[in-house]
């Protein structure tokens, strides 16, 4: 767990990575005489990363390729273009390296190493999205094969914005059909779900019997589940079956780590100090105290990427790193509205 100065340092290398003709991408050294500081001299700490704006808006219609950082050599290949989900509008666009897929994950993977191991069945989005990807790893690192079903989140936001409620409740049916193809004919030990589609798992009898007896790690994702709601599933539907959450963003290229909690309590920590979080005032952008609700904004900071300061759709209450930088987070759920816009959250 790296120190306060380490990540402190990390940040100052981030800095000098980012903002060198040699060595940063043409989308930040397009944008550096505009930010209204030197951020090679004046962002020398974690917490001077508020100084940032919020600029994620602007990569819905970037090119790609204007967010390479120079300096990554020919090794460094790049694994997929991921799309955010579009909840708040056209979708935001993110290169994720193999180099920085394979760092997250063996992280993330070194907190789990008592999981079971099997194959994993996802439901989620594939295609665009960051979940089919994670999910097919999460399987190839407990030894087993990831099966997927297709899933659109998009579609399921535009029937809900456009009214048509049947439209939604039968492709979500729809998914569920396929998943249960799947779980009747093949050996599934884990399930990586969103909270919506576990849901409706668990609502059909033959599927909830399916997963009540093969599925031994669910792990739920890309969508908020109330405490009540996950008590329910893991103590009374799925008895059988540990649940860990893993909460992150295509914003910042990874999840997180359920914290270890005897209480019961569902704490997640992030892969500081490249990633970390902040809960903050939405109106004033400074920290809450420890305690209080504020909206989640996430800080992506590697040499394969820079995205400070980003505003997300979700609140949460305000927890202590286990790093000491930056915030965890507790109590996650969406805004209602964002920039005048409903947020429509889907089975995504």
């Amino acid at each position: 767990m790296p120190s306060r100065e380490q990540a402190d340092r990390h940040i100052q290398d981030m800095m000098r990575w980012h903002f060198t003709p040699e060595t940063g991408s043409r989308f930040w050294l397009d944008r550096k005489d505009r930010l209204g500081f030197d951020p090679v001299a004046d962002i020398r700490t974690v917490d001077d990363v508020l100084r940032f704006p919020n600029l994620v808006d602007e990569l819905r219609d970037v090119p790609v390729a204007d967010l390479i950082p120079r300096g990554l050599g020919p090794d460094e290949k790049v694994f997929a273009v991921y799309d955010s989900g579009g909840t708040s509008g056209a979708p935001k666009r993110f290169v994720m390296f193999e180099s920085w897929f394979d760092e997250y994950m063996a992280w993330e993977n070194s907190h789990y190493t008592q999981d079971v191991r099997g194959n994993a069945l996802s439901l989620g989005p594939t295609g665009p999205h960051m979940l089919g990807d994670y999910s097919k790893r999460i399987a190839e690192a407990r030894g087993g094969i990831r099966f997927a079903i297709d899933l659109d989140p998009r579609w399921v936001k535009h029937l809900i914005a456009a009214g048509d409620t049947a439209g939604a409740k039968a492709y979500v049916e729809h998914l569920v059909d396929q998943a249960e193809l799947v779980l009747a004919s093949q050996d599934i030990a884990i399930l990586v779900a969103t909270p919506p589609l576990l849901a409706k798992l668990a609502e059909r009898g033959s599927t909830r019997a399916l997963v009540a007896d093969k599925v031994r790690l669910v792990i739920w994702t890309g969508a908020h589940m109330d405490p009540d709601t996950l008590d329910h599933l893991a103590s009374s539907v799925f008895p059988k079956a540990q649940f860990r959450g893993s909460y992150g963003s295509t914003t910042v290229l990874s999840g997180t780590v359920q914290r270890e909690d005897p209480t019961g309590e569902v704490t997640f920590d992030s892969y500081a100090p490249q990633v970390f979080y902040r809960v903050v005032d939405p109106r004033t952008r400074q920290p809450v105290e420890y305690g209080e609700e504020g909206a989640v904004v996430m800080n992506y900071i590697t040499r394969y990427g820079l995205v400070p300061n980003s505003l997300e759709r979700d609140l949460a209450t305000r927890v202590p790193s286990a790093s000491g930088v930056g915030d965890s987070l507790r109590d996650i759920h969406p805004v209602q509205e964002m920039n005048g816009q409903r947020m429509i959250e889907g089975v995504y």
